[in-house]
């Protein structure tokens, strides 16, 4: 086994290998569609909220507290229409409620 004799960045080490390369991009993907909605979501209500998982147009947004999971899912069909208007298909999101320390 050959090891390197240079530390490499993790920039680097990423687009170097493909599966570390696709993950960078679907991280990227989740973090832009949540960039995307934020003029749309109350700036409170915003601070609690994370980019989930993009698989196969479902995509999933983490929020703290049950009542920004309600709000959130009656927004669900005016998030959907704004992100398919920036490009994106995105036939469902997935409201998920962080369990609590997180």
């Amino acid at each position: 086994m050959n090891r390197r004799s240079q530390a490499i960045s993790l920039l680097q080490a990423t687009e170097d290998s493909p599966a570390l390369s696709g993950l960078m991009s679907r991280v990227r993907d989740s973090q832009l569609r949540l960039k995307a909605i934020q003029p749309l979501i109350p700036p409170a209500m915003f601070s609690g909220l994370q980019a989930g998982p993009v698989e196969h147009g479902s995509w999933c947004l983490i929020v703290r507290g049950n009542a920004a999971a309600a709000k959130l899912r009656q927004m669900t069909p005016m998030l959907q229409a704004h992100l398919r208007s920036k490009g994106w298909e995105t036939t469902t999101i997935r409201i998920k409620i962080s369990s609590a320390g997180s």
